[in-house]
C-alpha cells in the first residue's frame, strides 16, 4: 500500500471548506478538519455565531470520518488585525480587514500549525483560486527559512507557485488572496479551483450537507461576521480613539440632517476632523485615475521580468472585489511601491484599500493604496484657471502700433 498524504483542511463551517475536505478524501487524502475562531463576543441578537459555525463544521467532519480540531487566534486577529483596522481608520484610511486576515492568520498562523504541529503535507482552504501548480507537486515543497535581508536571493526561488483566477470567475477569491506569502501559496491545495459555485452545492446536497446549505451565503467581514460594520467599530471606540467620522468611506452617502438632496464624501481631513462631502454619486470630487501604493507584495516575491527591465508593465486593475478589471500602466519606484495610472477614472479610490493587480487570468498581488491623484475636479478646476490665466493675459497684451 503506496503512503497516504496527510492534508489539514480549514473549516469554516460553510458548504465550500465542507465540499474541499470531501473532495480531498475522495481523492485519498488523509484529511484532518479544523475550526479557527478568530473572535469572542457575541452578535446583536445575543447569539455566538461561532460556536453554530463550529458545530456545523464538526459535523461535516463526523459525516466525512475525518478527525477534528479547533484552533484559537483571538489574541493574533486583535494585534495582527483588528489593532492594525483600527490604526488605518485613525489615519483617514479605510482598510480591508479580509486581506489581512488571509495574510495574518490563514496564510500564517494557521499554515504554520497545520505543517509544524499537526504534520501535514500540505493546508487546503475552500477558496475559489487556481495555482500553477498540481497536487502532487505541492507535496514536493519544503518551507523555506524566513529571510534575514530585505530582498530575497534572486535565485533561491527559480520556479515561483503563481496564483491564477478560479474557473468561476464571478466567485474568484484571489482578490482577498492578493497578499499571502509564495511560502504558504507553494504548501496550500484549492479543491474547488475548477468548480463553479452551483457544482459545489450540488456536491454538498448529494452528500447530505444539508444543514451547512441552509445557511445564508457569508458576506460579512471575516471576525465581526454579519453584523453592521459601523456599529460594531463604534462598540470599541473605548478602547480606542476612534470616532464616527473615521468609518466614513470616500463614496459614502454622508449622513448629515437638515440636507434635502444627498451629499457624498469626497475627501477628509485627519488633522482637523473634517469631512467633505459633494452633491450627486458621481461628482466629479469622486473620480480619479492615478494612485500611489506602499511597498507592493508580489505573489512570486519577485516584480514581474518586463518592469523590472524598463519600470513599466500593462495591466489590470481592481481595488473591490468583484468590480471590473479596468486597463492600467504600473510604474515600480526603487523601494518597492508602485504608481498606478488608469485607463480611466474610477470612483472613490480609497487609501487603505488594495490595488490588487491581474496580467490575463494571473493574480499578481497586491498594494495598500497611501496616496492618490488629482480628483477630476480638481483637474477641471487647474484648466479653468488656466484658460483664464491666458485670457486675462491675451487681453492686457497691447495690440501693436499701426
Amino acid at each position: 500500500m503506496g503512503f497516504i498524504r496527510h492534508v489539514v483542511c480549514a473549516m469554516s463551517g460553510g458548504v465550500d471548506s465542507s465540499v474541499a475536505a470531501l473532495l480531498l478524501k475522495r481523492r485519498g487524502y488523509s484529511v484532518t478538519g479544523v475550526f479557527m475562531k478568530n473572535w469572542d463576543s457575541l452578535d446583536e441578537s445575543g447569539v455566538c455565531n461561532t460556536e453554530t459555525d463550529c458545530e456545523d463544521a464538526y459535523r461535516v467532519c463526523q459525516s466525512l470520518d475525518i478527525p477534528f480540531h479547533q484552533v484559537s487566534y483571538i489574541k493574533e486577529y486583535w494585534h495582527e488585525v483588528f489593532s492594525k483596522l483600527l490604526k488605518d481608520y485613525e489615519k483617514g484610511r479605510t482598510p480591508n480587514p479580509d486581506i489581512l486576515c488571509n495574510k495574518h492568520i490563514k496564510f500564517n498562523h494557521f499554515h504554520k500549525y497545520a505543517i509544524d504541529t499537526l504534520g501535514a503535507d500540505a493546508m487546503a482552504t475552500g477558496h475559489y483560486a487556481r495555482t500553477s501548480q498540481e497536487d502532487d507537486e505541492v507535496f514536493e515543497q519544503k518551507t523555506t527559512a524566513p529571510q534575514t535581508t530585505l530582498f530575497r536571493d534572486r535565485f533561491e526561488i527559480r520556479n515561483p507557485v503563481r496564483m491564477y483566477q478560479a474557473a468561476d470567475l464571478f466567485k474568484d477569491q484571489t482578490f482577498f488572496l492578493s497578499q499571502i506569502s509564495q511560502d504558504a501559496l507553494r504548501q496550500t491545495m484549492f479543491p474547488l479551483a475548477g468548480l463553479t459555485k452551483d457544482f459545489v452545492k450540488k456536491i454538498a446536497a448529494e452528500a447530505g450537507f444539508h444543514h451547512v446549505l441552509k445557511k445564508k451565503e457569508s458576506m460579512g467581514i471575516c471576525f465581526i461576521g454579519e453584523r453592521n460594520f459601523e456599529s460594531f467599530i463604534l462598540e470599541v471606540r473605548n478602547k480606542s480613539s476612534i470616532i464616527r467620522w473615521f468609518t466614513m468611506t470616500l463614496g459614502q452617502r454622508a449622513k448629515i440632517g437638515g440636507q434635502r438632496d444627498p451629499l457624498f464624501v469626497v475627501d477628509k481631513d485627519i488633522t482637523t476632523g473634517d469631512v467633505f462631502v459633494a452633491p450627486t454619486t458621481n461628482h466629479p470630487a469622486l473620480f480619479r485615475d492615478m494612485m500611489r501604493t506602499d511597498r507592493f507584495h508580489w505573489v512570486t516575491v519577485e516584480p514581474p521580468a518586463e518592469l523590472i527591465k524598463t519600470q513599466m508593465m500593462e495591466c489590470r486593475f481592481r481595488f473591490i472585489h468583484q468590480m471590473p478589471l479596468i486597463p492600467c500602466t504600473v510604474t515600480l519606484n526603487m523601494n518597492g511601491s508602485v504608481w498606478i495610472s488608469l485607463s480611466r477614472p474610477v470612483r472613490a479610490l480609497t487609501p487603505g484599500q488594495f490595488a490588487v493587480l491581474y496580467k490575463g487570468d494571473e493574480c499578481l498581488g497586491s498594494g495598500k493604496i497611501m496616496q492618490l491623484g488629482p480628483s477630476e475636479f480638481t483637474l477641471q478646476r487647474g484648466r479653468e484657471r488656466l484658460l483664464a490665466a491666458a485670457q486675462q493675459q491675451e487681453q492686457q497684451t497691447p495690440e501693436p502700433a499701426s
